[in-house]
């Protein structure tokens, strides 16, 4: 495939789509997140996600640059999270993906 392989050590393009958006839950998630929303608002738009897995799920995105995780100072703890610029640069692409799969699929 032209344009997505790696050179020499580095890692390829698709390899590195697929570790940062991998899994059942990474992109949905990053969907999701069009809107702000709250842990608990998050884990009950996704009952057959663990608090454990979203949690793991969310920090991974973070770190990848996808998800912010802001923290307010208030009793109790609200926590909210939304999606970085370069989570919402790849909104377009899910989105294209969900026409794909409509047009071949569905």
């Amino acid at each position: 495939m032209e344009g997505c392989n790696g050179g020499g050590h580095e890692a390829s393009p698709l390899e590195v789509i697929q570790r940062v958006v991998g899994g059942k839950w990474k992109i949905p998630i990053i969907w999701t997140l069009r809107d702000t929303k709250r842990f608990n608002e998050l884990h009950r738009l996704f009952p057959g996600i663990t608090q454990t897995m979203l949690t793991k799920q969310l920090r991974e995105l973070e770190k990848d640059g996808f998800v912010h995780r802001e923290i307010y100072k208030e009793i109790p703890p609200k926590v909210e999270y939304s999606l970085t610029a370069t989570g919402a640069g790849f909104l377009p692409i899910i989105q294209k993906m969900c026409d794909w799969v409509k047009e071949n699929y569905i």
